[in-house]
């Protein structure tokens, strides 16, 4: 059993958020969705956005980061693409950490907008649609690329389609099979850390 603390995307907790926290659970594992959002959800990525601009993306983020403290150290850090923001940043820098799971986005490990690199030990998985504007037209992908080749324990996963949010079953963009198969990928992960 493994227990994940799960960030939501930029539309908020969605039910669709709800859903696939479930589908984990239901498999045994413990997982925390805090709300980042105080109930506010969006009908779109561009109006979610512009109200994580109106906060601070780095004040979101950064609570995120401290409603980790309370809890365990031993966490699997997920996070659905703004969500990716805190998970990734306590995945490299939390100690204790057990793995990361990242959808839809990813940063870098080096450069000018690197947390840092990657922990020894920390096992990542990370999961995008091959032609989602997002995710391969902004970069995510080529940071994703550079984790699989510089961390022993990290698997990159593309499936077909162009969808942002594929995995989120209350939005139109949800792609039962592609979730199907990364909800398989996530479970075997979550079994082996």
């Amino acid at each position: 059993m493994a227990e994940i603390l799960l960030f939501h995307h930029a539309q908020g907790l969605t039910p669709g958020v709800h859903a696939f926290a479930d589908d984990i659970r239901a498999a045994g594992h413990i997982v925390h969705t805090p709300d980042l959002f105080d109930g506010r959800t969006f009908h779109s990525i561009e109006e979610g956005l512009a109200y994580i601009g109106e906060i601070g993306f780095d004040a979101v983020r950064e609570h995120g980061v401290r409603l980790a403290d309370e809890l365990p150290p031993e966490l699997v850090y997920a996070g659905f693409s703004f969500g990716v923001l805190p998970a990734q940043k306590l995945a490299q820098t939390r100690p204790g950490a057990r793995g990361a799971l990242l959808f839809y986005s990813c940063l870098p490990i080096s450069g000018e907008w690197a947390v840092g690199p990657w922990p020894e030990r920390v096992p990542v998985q990370i999961h995008g649609m091959d032609n989602d504007p997002i995710f391969v037209g902004e970069g995510d992908i080529d940071a994703a690329r550079e984790i699989v080749a510089k961390v022993a324990d990290a698997e990159l996963f593309l499936y077909p389609g162009d969808q942002h949010y594929f995995a989120d079953s209350s939005l139109p963009t949800y792609d039962a099979d592609a979730t199907a198969l990364l909800t398989a990928r996530v479970l075997a992960f979550l079994g082996r850390v």
